[in-house]
């Protein structure tokens, strides 16, 4: 009895010390490592296909190129886009070769070209005709459509905005610009030796909703002076107007932006603009006055 006794004692010692020794010098993976690696098993053997692979950066990029391409056409279409100047209409302020960029988002929220501005419009009909447009290659069409180059193709313009619908300009033979009645001086902008004007014209009332427009190179420019023979008189329409001109990005060592000069902001020019209005106002408020005057005078002859 007693060795059957010790003999049953030994069998669980032996198991207990098997055991620590599995823990002792087994392999180096916890209980909860085997775990995960059992849960991520079962999760490939349910799903039917390994954890996915990151995406090469081949294989990613004609997706960025295309996403790259519909923010360039956005831009072009509702930010800003660049022209290039084809002439010396504008020297000294802008130079054949020069390219500018064109506020296209103002426009949008109901802004109107102001005095002094220099825009780009299209052709209004009749300014640009006889003259060759370049035929671009396929290349420079593509790039010009995303608003990456100039456009070769389409018939713009660039001018200075003098006038603005509602004023009277005029110009005496080598004399200076008059502007509702103030005579401007314009020697910050134009072309060193030009005069503001070598021919007479107007006085022009520019309708409401359109521009008359001048290059800086008064002896070198065909502008709205010498198309009044056209529809409209030689003024532009508003809505022709693609976009004000902010600066000029290239070449590199011209960099400059295109602010509105000075004398455009004379409180002189706006009163002018103003006084016709007052006055009609004024007319038809004293008008009924006049008429009663004249009735009581009119009253007091019959009762004599």
């Amino acid at each position: 009895m007693a060795v059957g006794a010790r003999s049953g004692h030994d069998e669980p010692e032996k198991r207990a010390d098997e055991a620590i020794g599995d823990d002792v010098t087994g392999d180096d993976v916890t209980d909860d490592e085997r775990a995960h690696d059992d849960d991520d098993g079962a999760a490939a053997d349910r799903s039917g296909r390994s954890p996915k692979k990151p995406r090469s950066f081949w294989k990613e990029l004609p997706l960025l190129i295309g996403i790259a391409l519909v923010l360039a056409l956005l831009i072009k279409t509702f930010l800003v886009q660049a022209f290039s100047i084809p002439s010396e209409s504008m020297m000294n302020t802008l130079q054949r070769g020069d390219r500018v960029l064109v506020d296209k988002l103002t426009p949008w929220f109901g802004s109107e070209p102001e005095r002094g501005e220099v825009v780009v419009f299209h052709d209004p009909g009749g300014w640009l005709e006889g003259q060759e447009t370049p035929d671009p290659n396929v290349v420079q069409k593509f790039l010009s459509f995303i608003g990456l180059m100039p456009s070769a193709e389409e018939k713009d313009l660039i001018k200075r905005v003098i006038a603005v619908g509602g004023d009277t300009v005029s110009c005496k033979e080598g004399g200076k610009v008059v502007l509702n009645g103030v005579a401007l001086d314009e020697t910050s902008y134009l072309y060193p030796g030009s005069v503001p004007c070598q021919d007479s014209f107007g006085p022009i009332k520019v309708p409401e909703g359109r521009i008359w427009v001048m290059g800086d190179n008064r002896q070198n420019s065909l502008d709205s002076r010498f198309h009044q023979q056209l529809p409209g008189g030689g003024t532009v329409a508003n809505d022709q107007v693609v976009g004000r001109a902010v600066v000029i990005a290239w070449p590199v060592t011209r960099w400059a932006t295109l602010p509105v000069p000075d004398i455009f902001d004379q409180p002189a020019l706006n009163k002018a603009v103003g006084a016709a209005p007052l006055g009609a106002a004024s007319l038809a408020a004293a008008l009924p006055l006049v008429l009663w005057r004249r009735k009581k005078r009119t009253a007091g002859h019959t009762a004599e």
